[in-house]
């Protein structure tokens, strides 16, 4: 597309005519090398012919609504797929409910696309300050409050991403809060 343009613009000045870049660009040339990439997954080329990335696009797996589900929801780790570590391959604890265990290809890909489970729901929670505050403001202790480290194990402990805020008295009604407020987008 490149060359085509370049050419048609050189013409153009060498005959004395105005530069049309819209002329010089073929639609007919973007048109078929979108169709390509789309219907094949190959996506650019470099300066030897050679595809520079595969898989980029797939044909969406119909076949039945579950197995359509299961397609859009789709997780790939971008790994080699015929490297022998078995450390991505597995689940992980903290997967427990948002990845499916049982949900993978088989053959060299096993374990390195993985899917998330039906009920998964992916927030879009810009900041851990609101849950923070809701956290607070339902008896989370923060640590700094906490009269003697010997108390720690009359409480349930308290982390938002991985990091431990605080202790609280009542899991069962913290959870209940924040399950209610979770269904109210953290609005209250």
């Amino acid at each position: 597309m490149t060359r085509e343009a370049t050419t048609t613009l050189k013409q153009n000045v060498d005959q004395g005519k105005d530069m049309n870049v819209t002329q010089a660009i073929k639609e007919k040339t973007i048109s078929q090398g979108l169709k390509y990439a789309l219907s094949t997954g190959n996506w650019g080329t470099n300066s030897l012919g050679d595809v520079v990335k595969t898989g980029v696009s797939q044909v969406l797996n119909r076949f039945t609504f579950a197995s359509g589900l299961s397609h859009l929801r789709r997780l790939n780790t971008p790994i080699a797929k015929h490297g022998k570590l078995v450390k991505p391959r597995m689940l992980h604890n903290t997967h427990w409910g948002m990845i499916c265990p049982s949900e993978t290809p088989e053959g060299q890909s096993t374990g390195l696309a993985k899917n998330l489970a039906l009920m998964t729901v992916v927030s879009k929670i810009k900041s851990v300050k609101r849950i923070i505050e809701i956290l607070e403001s339902v008896g989370l202790f923060c640590l700094s409050e906490l009269e003697s480290p010997e108390l720690i194990p009359n409480y349930t402990k308290v982390f938002v991403n991985g990091t431990w805020i605080g202790c609280h008295e009542d899991a069962e009604e913290c959870f209940k809060y924040l399950k209610n407020a979770k269904v109210n987008h953290f609005d209250n």
